[in-house]
Parts: structure tokens; sequence; C-alpha cells
């Protein structure tokens, strides 16, 4: 009976530690948004998509995009 005295006292403190963690959490944005960081693991980060990023010019402004070199916005020849 007398761990009951120690016991309770130290669960309900644990319990009010893990609802200010859960209110934490909230509050910071941490569940905003559930799908996108497990859609990131799917994504190849040296595969095309890093390829075909908008290049830049020197001075540091975005390119055009028929500038870029992207093959999929150069002009098609009509035959």
């Amino acid at each position: 009976m007398r761990s009951l005295l120690l016991l309770l006292p130290i669960s309900l403190v644990l319990l009010g530690v893990a609802i200010g963690a859960f209110v934490w959490a909230v509050r910071r944005g941490q569940f905003d948004d559930l799908d996108t960081p497990a859609l990131d693991v799917l994504v190849d980060e040296d595969g095309p998509r890093a390829e075909r990023a908008p290049k830049r010019a020197p001075d540091g402004a975005q390119a055009p995009a028929d500038a870029a070199g992207d093959p999929e916005l150069e002009p098609r020849d009509a035959d």
C-alpha cells in the first residue's frame, strides 16, 4: 500500500509531462503535414528530378525555361 503513495504521484507527473509534450508539438506545427515526409523517402535525389532543376544565370537570376536546355521544353520539328 505504501508503494501506491509513491507510484501514484510519479505516474501523474509523467502523465502531465506527456500531455505537455503533446500540446507543445501541436503548437509548433509538428502534425500539420503528415504526408510529405513519408513520400520524401521515395524521391531519388540523384535521378531525373535533380537534372531538370532550373539552371541559374551567372548573376544568380533564374534562366528562362527555353534556355535551360530541357529537352521537353525545346520546340519539336513538325514533319
